[in-house]
């Protein structure tokens, strides 16, 4: 974007125009390597007034305006185009996110912050309803009133500032709001976070059952001696310094727990399913972990009856944070974001100011990415490699999703590992202005998120292959677009669950098609099929002033890998509508990718989502 294009959307944050009429700009299906459909005309007044600083500014900003209503008895939803097909499974689709982001004394928090919304797409007989409600975390009961009319935000939350609330001295940061992402397994459905518990909610009527204690009796943090794994990183590190860390990490503890309420462990938002063995894994931090040089991971495998099956404790000498993971048949593997204490921001954080991740900041120091390979089967950890010590990845990247992993024997005995993923550059992420919140003046600022100096500064989909030789030492290590006819920003990768930790030919994807002027990168307009096996991508636009989320796979049953529907949420914002959309997973990049749309109503339109999660029934 040129400097003019950014002084006019920072002009319209400073001086709050009114939202432009509501009028449709142009728009339609773009595909590469497909055919196009034809785009519709449009005068240039209309386009200019539809495609201007203003419009994007409001239907940003509106595309997380909050909604107080919730939708506790399910409602169908109208057919607006096409027709559920014949094939499509019975199930459920739920999508977590924030639901809430205004109270009524003033302040407005950032999207990560805003209370948790649980909206639910149940299909069967032929038909959709559709039901919403709020997750009924400590949180929300406490800055919500008992007669459901008034909101007052007591609690900071990580992101945020309160323009209406306590700011010095308020020690409630802790906010879990349950809004990050969901999942339904062993007969639960749970709203988890990325800073404390999940909550469980019925998996029909969505009533917020309460919080579910997964890591059990085992939360203690871990201190370096919770085995083998433990002890032998210990023995990478002088005497003192490690001793040093552990007296930092005694003593943070307490005030964390005690004064912050932090949980002694941070259980991640993100999970992973192995189809192949049935489980559920998860991973948890230790809560000093983002104060501290070194890192505390446990991952859990649970049975499809909740039993733990696997637990396995590691520490490594980093200080990273992480979002999103995976895993492959021997390893658990974590992309390292390198992080740093910001001094200066957290005297700010505590002044209450600024946001507490303030007191965090990125740490681009080393050009390249830490990949942690974790042994998860006896026999990777047999195998000798010291897997304390990366493998540096080319070039520096901060991971965001990953879509898939796995592993495959090569010629030599040894083994490949590859990763299919999103990430952008360390210069591109912003801790403190993620979205484009801005505390001062209560709005969400899109010219931040549109904003790129380089190609490879946004948020981009890359493979990352690691060959490893027959004891596991890495021989090298490759990073490269999935695609080289897809260069535009994507991320939110998904495939088809059945293809999870095998290898997968197809590769779904948030995307943006670059047809707005003012909203070229963000947010996503688009879905993107990319073939991995030769780099070629189809795409399916929203045509107009619409948005879409993530994308979700509903498998069929069928032999081949896209036999399927793809899932996603249209935000129509300037005619304030959403539409779940079904695209036939096959015909992404051509005319009749659509194959159902259906109207959520008017009044209970809702904000953009994070993550889904789709459940047969």
């Amino acid at each position: 974007m040129s400097p003019h294009t950014i002084a006019a959307m920072h002009a319209v944050v400073h001086h709050h125009r009114a939202p432009p009429p509501h009028r449709c700009s142009r728009g339609g299906v773009r595909a590469v390597r497909a055919s196009a459909a034809t785009v519709p005309t449009t005068s240039a007044g209309a386009a200019a007034a539809t495609d201007s600083p203003s419009a994007a500014f409001w239907d940003y900003n509106l595309l997380f305006r909050s909604q107080r209503a919730e939708c506790r008895d399910p409602v169908p939803l109208r057919v607006a185009e096409g027709a559920i097909p014949p094939d499509f499974p019975a199930g459920t689709y739920y999508l977590a996110g924030p639901g809430m982001f205004a109270d009524d004394h003033g302040s407005t928090v950032h999207p990560l912050d805003g209370h948790g919304y649980l909206r639910a797409f149940r299909f069967g007989g032929g038909g959709a309803r559709y039901s919403a409600r709020y997750v009924e975390t400590a949180a929300k009961r406490e800055e919500h009133d008992a007669g459901g009319a008034s909101w007052r935000f007591t609690h900071r939350g990580p992101f945020s500032v309160l323009q209406g609330g306590a700011r010095v001295g308020n020690v409630k940061v802790m906010k879990n709001v349950a809004n990050t992402s969901v999942l339904r397994w062993g007969g639960r459905v749970l709203c988890l976070w990325e800073g404390g518990e999940p909550y469980e909610l019925h998996p029909r009527t969505l009533e917020t059952l309460g919080p579910f204690d997964i890591l059990g009796d085992g939360a203690a943090p871990a201190d370096g001696s919770g085995g083998d794994a433990a002890a032998h990183h210990r023995r990478r590190r002088p005497w003192l310094q490690e001793a040093g860390i552990d007296v930092a990490a005694r003593l943070l503890r307490p005030v964390l727990s005690g004064v912050f309420r932090m949980p002694a462990r941070r259980l991640l938002a993100h999970y992973k399913i192995d189809p192949e063995r049935n489980r559920l894994l998860m991973v948890a931090c230790n809560a000093e972990d983002m104060l501290l040089p070194r890192s505390n991971f446990t991952f859990y495998e649970f049975d499809a009856d909740f039993a733990l099956v696997q637990k396995r404790e590691f520490v490594v000498p980093d200080h990273l944070m992480i979002h999103d993971w995976t895993f492959t048949d021997s390893h658990y593997v974590l992309l390292g974001n390198r992080i740093k204490l910001d001094v200066p921001g957290s005297l700010l954080a505590l002044t209450g100011t600024h946001p507490m991740i303030a007191a965090l900041a990125v740490d681009p120091s080393r050009q390249s990415t830490p990949v942690y390979l974790l042994p998860r089967s006896p026999e990777a950890e047999a195998g000798g490699r010291d897997w304390s010590v990366p493998v540096e990845a080319p070039p520096q990247m901060w991971s965001m999703h990953v879509g898939n992993a796995f592993e495959e024997p090569d010629a030599r005995g040894g083994t490949t590992v590859r990763l299919h993923m999103s990430g952008c550059s360390y210069q591109w992420f912003h801790f403190h202005r993620m979205f484009g919140y801005n505390w001062m003046n209560k709005k969400l600022d899109p010219a931040f998120m549109n904003v790129a100096k380089g190609r490879e500064w946004l948020p981009r989909l890359v493979q990352v292959s690691m060959d490893l030789d027959k004891g596991g030492a890495c021989r090298g290590c490759s990073v490269r677009r999935l695609s080289d006819q897809w260069t535009r920003p994507a991320d939110f990768p998904a495939i088809n669950p059945s293809f999870a930790n095998r290898r997968n030919r197809f590769v779904y994807a948030g995307a943006a098609s670059g047809s707005r002027r003012f909203l070229p990168f963000f947010p996503f307009d688009s879905v993107v099929k990319v073939d991995v096996s030769d780099g070629s991508a189809r795409l399916w636009s929203a045509a107009g002033r619409k948005f879409v989320g993530e994308p979700v796979f509903v498998p069929t049953g069928g032999r081949e890998e896209d036999d399927g529907y793809v899932l996603l949420v249209e935000y129509a914002v300037s005619d304030h509508r959403c539409h779940l959309v079904v695209l036939d997973a096959r015909k992404i990049g051509e005319r009749n990718a659509v194959v159902a749309k259906l109207e959520v109503p008017k009044h209970l339109t809702f904000p953009m989502g994070f993550h889904g999660f789709w459940a047969d029934e």
